[in-house]
């Protein structure tokens, strides 16, 4: 039977429901298509995509979320591809969309995000699943926004991803997002991801810095280094899944912004 979608992007996708075939072209979308229960129809998926690590090892890999192999891509014949705009190239997206089914996320917000597991869900016929998934999720954030008012949380905050050049997560990211449940005031205003010296970060006076664990990995070392740059900044190594992975991971992320919040309140 075949049913028409609309993605995140506003296009119009029909596809053969419920699909048997897919690709996952995105780590956090993977992750949530496998607790959906979908095992048997993941047939493709990234080399990036790392969890849950004892099913993914299984699935064929068809390139990195910037890269995909087009021909290792057709050979799976997959009846759905799932994207997202920020994670792959729009030419990769637009030379699949030639030749398969391929629905787009786009994710900047928390609300953004469970309304993008409400729709993988109707997709795939795990309303229910994905009903229970942003229950839990919505509750969690609700309580983690309450307990930051309780705190009167509200540190002036930057989240750094990248090294040589600095580039923070700014306005109009879901990290962003993350961050405002979560009582910490992002500092940098500039829109997604913009590059700023560590001058101008001092100037903007954050009272923390986070350092991420992805894409940049950033270590102790850094940490240290940055220290004693940055004296007056309280400076924390942070796990990068729990602010950008916007997928069934959110339900984890809720425990760990929990313990952030004790450890800066």
């Amino acid at each position: 039977m075949k049913k028409s979608f609309t993605d995140q992007l506003g296009s119009l996708v029909e596809i053969q429901f419920p699909p048997k075939r897919v690709i996952s072209l995105v780590p956090s979308q993977t992750e949530l298509l496998f607790d959906l229960g979908l095992d048997s129809e993941i047939v493709g998926i990234t080399k990036f995509c790392i969890h849950p690590a004892e099913k993914v090892k299984e699935r064929t890999k068809i390139g990195g979320t910037k890269k995909v192999n087009l021909e290792l891509i057709r050979s799976l014949q997959p009846d759905l591809i799932i994207g997202n705009k920020e994670e792959n190239t729009k030419e990769d997206i637009e030379a699949l969309q030639k030749e398969f089914p391929v629905w787009m996320s786009d994710v900047c917000t928390l609300e953004q995000a469970t309304e993008m597991i409400r729709q993988i869900g109707d997709i795939f016929d795990r309303q229910p699943e994905s009903a229970y998934m942003n229950h839990l999720i919505q509750a969690g954030f609700t309580d983690l926004r309450e307990l930051a008012g309780r705190y009167a949380l509200n540190k002036r905050a930057a989240y750094l991803i990248w090294k040589d050049p600095y580039m923070y997560a700014g306005k109009n990211t879901f990290i962003d997002d993350i961050l405002r449940y979560a009582g910490f005031n992002n500092v940098v205003k500039a829109s997604r991801y913009p590059e700023l010296s560590l001058a101008e970060l001092k100037l903007l006076a954050p009272e923390v810095l986070f350092l991420s664990s992805e894409p940049y990995p950033f270590r102790e070392k850094h940490k240290e280094e940055l220290q004693s740059l940055l004296p007056d900044t309280r400076i924390a190594l942070v796990d990068g899944e729990m602010f950008s992975w916007y997928g069934s991971r959110l339900i984890r992320t809720i425990e760990y912004l929990f313990h952030l919040q004790q450890e800066f309140k």
